[in-house]
């Protein structure tokens, strides 16, 4: 059951250049507590300027708490690690075993999610890790992804998750808890004079398991005219397939916007599908004009959501993920212009005869890859449909 809190005051965030800023501004007025989740770290530009932050706001007695997750931070210099912590900032790993010759589950569950709390006043929840926009391959322009910047009554709930899983993670590592002040979990006064409806939303292996799935097809069974989902990583499953036919069935306009670049071999399964919403009237458009990092969607100009989870077996059945679900027809058309935005300035339409006429090979490897997932996922006790 999805809980939507009144009296938020949420901004929508384009990218590093927006985030970044934004991030540390508040880093550098936090005077008690910051916590950082986020799946990758990178020492560059934007990790550099974030670390110089956080350690000066260590210096000066916050507690700041740093959660990354062991195989997306794998190559971060012990170097920087110590740097950090003699600055005073503690720093954890989520599952630091990373061991390629395993197929336990368990080094499969990774914290994707991308959170942020500072003084249990101001929350990010988002796709956005801590690496530059333009620390892409090819010298191509920088990557798109989201964020947004959260007040109101929706953080007792944000702070609650992130201090239970560092908590959690500090336990397991036998450290101590390094909280400094205790944080209240009372109502924050919304600084917004009409707040926005807002839920936080996440994935976990224990009792939220398919939250952010549910959040997700309900909206999508419930629409009544448009529906628009830009998704780095889409292997949707057979609920997830089965509600966006039933929307195009019914009249609903279905629009995606998938990456159009391989990352990763991997990803040759997101067109395993192609066929079947295109003669269904799915509209696919693939961005090409360079990353799309993103994870967001807007149902009928009212439902947006923005966060860290993809559409695909990793991120809906094993990894920890979070997102925000806004209920409000501001951000929700903002956040659809963008959208529509990035189709007009970096898509390739794909239209159904030019998929079904030609990629005879991208079609077969598509499936090839996609019976691997399956292959894989049944291998170690999952099952996506």
């Amino acid at each position: 059951m999805i809980t939507f809190l009144p009296n938020n005051q949420i901004t929508l965030l384009r990218g590093g250049e927006e985030y970044f800023p934004a991030l540390t501004t508040a880093i550098k007025n936090a005077s008690q507590t910051i916590y950082l989740q986020t799946y990758i770290y990178e020492i560059d530009k934007a990790g550099i300027s974030i670390g110089n932050a956080l350690k000066q706001a260590a210096q000066r007695g916050v507690a700041v708490n740093i959660l990354l997750d062991g195989f997306g931070c794998k190559d971060m210099p012990k170097t920087y690690l110590k740097e950090l912590e003699n600055a005073g900032v503690q720093v954890l790993f989520y599952r630091p075993k990373i061991s390629p010759w395993t197929l336990k589950k368990n080094r499969l569950r990774r914290m994707h999610r991308k959170v942020a709390v500072v003084d249990d006043k101001i929350a990010f929840v988002g796709g956005i890790n801590i690496i530059d926009d333009y620390n892409v391959p090819d010298n191509t322009p920088p990557r798109i992804d989201y964020a947004v910047r959260i007040e109101g009554d929706l953080l007792p709930s944000i702070t609650s998750s992130v201090q239970k899983l560092w908590r959690r993670i500090s336990l397991s590592h036998l450290k101590p808890v390094n909280t400094n002040k205790k944080i209240s979990l009372n109502k924050v006064e919304a600084t917004a004079a009409k707040g926005i409806d807002a839920a936080f939303v996440l994935r976990d292996n224990l009792i939220h398991r398919r939250d952010i799935e549910n959040a997700y097809l309900s909206a999508i069974n419930t629409a009544k005219y448009e529906i628009i989902i830009a998704n780095a990583y889409f292997v949707p499953g057979r609920r997830f397939r089965q509600a966006l036919l039933r929307a195009a069935k019914r009249g609903v306009k279905i629009e995606l916007l998938l990456q159009g670049r391989m990352e990763y071999f991997l990803m040759f399964a997101t067109h395993a599908f192609y066929s079947l919403f295109l003669k269904n009237g799915i509209e696919i458009y693939e961005y090409r004009k360079s990353f799309m990092h993103c994870k967001v969607a807007v149902i009928d100009g009212r439902w947006a959501t923005v966060g860290s989870s993809n559409i695909d077996p990793f991120s809906m059945l094993l990894a920890r993920e979070a997102n925000i679900i806004v209920r409000d027809t501001v951000f929700a058309n903002e956040l659809r212009s963008e959208i529509y935005q990035s189709i007009r300035e970096g898509a390739h339409h794909v239209s159904v005869q030019e998929w079904l006429q030609g990629n005879l090979l991208k079609r077969f490897l598509s499936w090839l890859t996609y019976g691997a997932v399956r292959g894989f996922l049944g291998l170690i006790g999952q099952s996506n449909g």
